[in-house]
């Protein structure tokens, strides 16, 4: 809208300059050839009248100066006047100094190319421009006639053109029109902002909405009252969308959930196969080769019911781990003392080289003791299988706090963690070991997550690695 205004201001201040130059050099046209149909005529009349000399080309300049007829006539019309014969040669010319500021050299003789313009010219008539000291001067060549009409001499009219009043007339009309359109702009302006607010506000809205809008969660479709025609199209299609993402979210969340409890069954009875092979494999032997009457037999049924009871831990162990990561953390918010509970948790363990630090004695916070327990059981259990190999190894657990953040840590100079391996750490069923389901860092992050936390590690390979738990601590937490 501003730009086609000033667009707008900018054409109209070339087309009123443009305007006034067509109507000046009319204007100026105009009155060069009244002024010289009035010098023709009164030398017409002139002739008319008595005089001393016959009206011939060689008696002009004689006539001319009886009774001062040239000076009078170039008085009245303001002109200087000059007169030629027919070969371009001077015959006689008005006082410059007597009609006002023009001055100019006589010409001894008319250029060449104005005679052959005037012989070839259908009115008889040519009209010369130039510039003299700033001003311009518009020139007329005629030819003029006695009483039969004759052609006696040629009468060349200088004309200086004066813009001056035309000049002034422009710069008010611009001056106006600069003022109008000021205002115009003003108002554009104005307009412009409030349009532009009006319709950013819903877009903005709109944008917002967009923003928020989840696949995983329930989105609110927009309602927005008194908007255009274009933003209520938008609005439609956006609510259409969020319809059809609604639909689309319950597909896929079914979809996901089959899919899931596919894998889950696939991986039970991966993992249950496992350890019901050599439970049969034993049993069969055992049927094969028993025999009451061996000396060894009670020797031997020992030995096969630890082989089946090995094996039915196994399942146990199996059984408790899916159990374990399909509940969902319940939080119970009890109010522990996390140093306490963590040096708790390590009392389990016997290695000598797994050691707990604390920055405070006592460090408050409001969380759930078995799902604490489990978090540092399964994270330290993974730094001791990681150092397994290693000559002198060392896991340290450490804990401490900021004003907002309870942070854990769990360290070791194991074996490490490779980078191709590092983006699936805490997937779950994913594992490095020859044993186990590779479920315990996909629960630990899912406890910690539920506590509107993060867990995250470093590892460098052969170096060992870095597990960090950051707890957001409670406003209650806050003032300890």
């Amino acid at each position: 809208m501003i730009f086609i205004v000033l667009i707008a201001s900018v054409l109209m201040a070339a087309t009123a300059i443009y305007q006034y130059n067509e109507e000046a050099e009319d204007y100026h046209n105009d009155r060069l050839y009244r002024k010289e149909n009035n010098v023709k005529d009164q030398i017409r009349y002139q002739f008319k009248a008595k005089t001393t000399y016959p009206i011939v080309t060689k008696n002009i300049p004689l006539i001319f100066k009886e009774k001062n007829f040239i000076y009078e006539l170039a008085d009245i019309h303001n002109l200087e006047i000059k007169l030629y014969d027919f070969n371009g040669n001077f015959l006689i010319a008005s006082n410059a100094s007597s009609i006002g500021e023009y001055t100019d050299i006589e010409p001894e003789k008319l250029p060449k190319n104005i005679l052959t313009d005037l012989n070839n010219s259908y009115e008889k008539r040519v009209v010369t421009k130039n510039i003299d000291r700033g001003s311009v001067v518009q020139s007329s060549y005629t030819y003029i006639t006695d009483n039969q009409f004759k052609p006696l001499a040629i009468l060349a009219l200088p004309y200086i053109q004066d813009n001056q009043f035309i000049t002034r007339e422009l710069d008010e009309y611009l001056e106006r029109l600069g003022l109008v359109y000021s205002l115009v702009l003003l108002i554009a302006v104005v307009l412009a902002y409030f349009l532009s607010t009006y319709i950013t506000k819903s877009l903005k809205h709109i944008s917002d909405k967009i923003n928020q809008t989840r696949l995983e969660k329930q989105n609110t479709k927009i309602e927005i009252e008194d908007a255009s025609h274009e933003i209520n199209t938008l609005i439609q299609s956006y609510n259409s969308m969020i319809d059809e993402l609604e639909d689309s979210a319950v597909k896929l969340a079914t979809s996901e959930r089959e899919q899931a409890w596919r894998e889950m069954a696939k991986q039970v009875a991966h993992e249950i196969k496992n350890p019901l092979t050599p439970m049969r494999l034993t049993i069969q032997s055992f049927q094969r080769k028993f025999d009451p009457s061996e000396t060894d037999i009670h020797q031997k049924v020992d030995e096969y019911s630890k082989t089946l009871i090995q094996q039915i831990d196994t399942m146990s162990t199996i059984a408790e781990a899916f159990s374990n990561f399909a509940k969902m953390p319940v939080q119970k918010n009890e109010r522990l003392n996390i140093v306490e509970v963590i040096h708790l948790a390590l009392d389990i363990f016997n290695e000598d080289y797994v050691s707990f630090t604390s920055t405070n004695q006592e460090i408050i916070g409001n969380f759930d003791r078995t799902q604490l327990i489990r978090v540092i059981t399964n994270l330290v259990k993974n730094a001791i299988q990681a150092t397994s190999t290693i000559k002198n190894p060392t896991i340290i657990v450490n804990v401490s706090k900021n004003k907002n953040n309870i942070t854990i840590t769990v360290s070791d100079n194991g074996t490490g963690i490779k980078e191709e391996n590092k983006k699936h750490v805490f997937q779950p069923k994913f594992t490095t070991k020859s044993s186990g389901m590779g479920l315990g860092l996909a629960m630990v992050k899912n406890i910690i997550e539920t506590y509107s936390g993060t867990i995250s590690f470093v590892s460098e390979p052969n170096k060992g690695t870095i597990f960090t738990i950051t707890l957001p601590k409670t406003e209650e937490n806050n003032n300890l």
